[in-house]
């Protein structure tokens, strides 16, 4: 779930064009790969955030979910590929009115979002990193220093770090909600608050310019005694089964072949963030 360089504001959805049919064939109700085929565009769902799906200095969408997106859905016969950018805690909801038709966000896989929509098996895993002031003078390392501490912690919408500073003894009402990562840095700096709470990737990736703020070394969230470590995969509605399953065969290929990697690289990922965990593990 979140990242660095934000989109600020929600891009507007185009049109997608009509449906069209040849001769006598039909698109089975129901079946939306095969309506994504015949119109030729998917609508992505994203979040703004880097290096997951975000407008570049350029202008132009990418990240590394955005670009696995348009090398996947061309293989499933979906040439076209329309990112629709919207605040992160509004994904799930937008994907279920059928505002897009997969979320490509890298969103973390869990129990709760198992419970709403389906999704790939993870193209990466991630451990967490604070954003927290140069030197660390607090002494933050994970979220029972932070709570320890007292150390005043944000994170962003919707991120899995609230349930995990929850888990580490804060009141849901003691974590602060920032826009993103970007705000978080910033509040970091001003010193409203004490550490900003995202993953490893984005976290090192915001930081590397600023003369006032750092990032903590990479560390698994233990619960319960049991290390959490996240996995961010393509969400999709739950009777997109058949294009969910389309989609696991691509990604699997590209693992295998080294492919995934190659595409994920220049975002930022190394050898440590690729993964051989499964939806299913992650979401029980």
């Amino acid at each position: 779930m979140r990242r660095r360089s934000l989109l600020t504001g929600a891009a507007a959805i185009g049109a997608v064009g009509a449906l069209g049919a040849a001769g006598c064939s039909r698109v089975p109700t129901g079946d939306t790969l095969a309506r994504l085929k015949s119109q030729g565009t998917v609508r992505l769902g994203i979040a703004g955030e880097a290096p997951y799906g975000y407008i570049d200095e350029d202008g132009k969408f990418t990240g590394e979910a955005v670009e696995l997106a348009k090398v996947i859905f061309k293989r499933l016969g979906v040439d076209n590929v329309q990112p629709v950018a919207t605040d992160f805690s509004s994904l799930i909801p937008g994907l279920t009115t059928q505002q897009f038709d997969v979320v490509s966000a890298g969103m973390y896989i869990n129990k709760d979002r198992c419970q709403t929509v389906i999704f790939s098996d993870p193209e990466y895993q991630m451990l967490d990193s604070f954003i927290v002031p140069k030197g660390n003078p607090k002494n933050i390392h994970n979220y029972e220093d932070a709570f320890e501490q007292k150390a005043r912690i944000a994170t962003g919408p919707a991120y899995a770090e609230i349930e995990y500073a929850i888990a580490a003894g804060y009141k849901r009402s003691e974590v602060a909600i920032l826009q993103d990562p970007v705000a978080g840095m910033n509040a970091v700096e001003s010193g409203r608050i004490d550490v900003f709470a995202g993953t490893a990737l984005t976290s090192r990736d915001v930081v590397r310019k600023s003369k006032k703020a750092e990032a903590t070394k990479p560390f698994a969230t233990v619960i319960d005694g049991e290390k959490q470590i996240d996995g961010g995969g393509f969400t999709f509605r739950p009777t997109d089964t058949k294009m969910r399953d389309a989609f696991n065969v691509e990604i699997h290929k590209m693992k295998k072949s080294g492919e995934l990697f190659r595409i994920l690289e220049p975002f930022g990922f190394t050898k440590a963030e690729m993964t051989t965990l499964t939806a299913e593990e992650l979401c029980k």
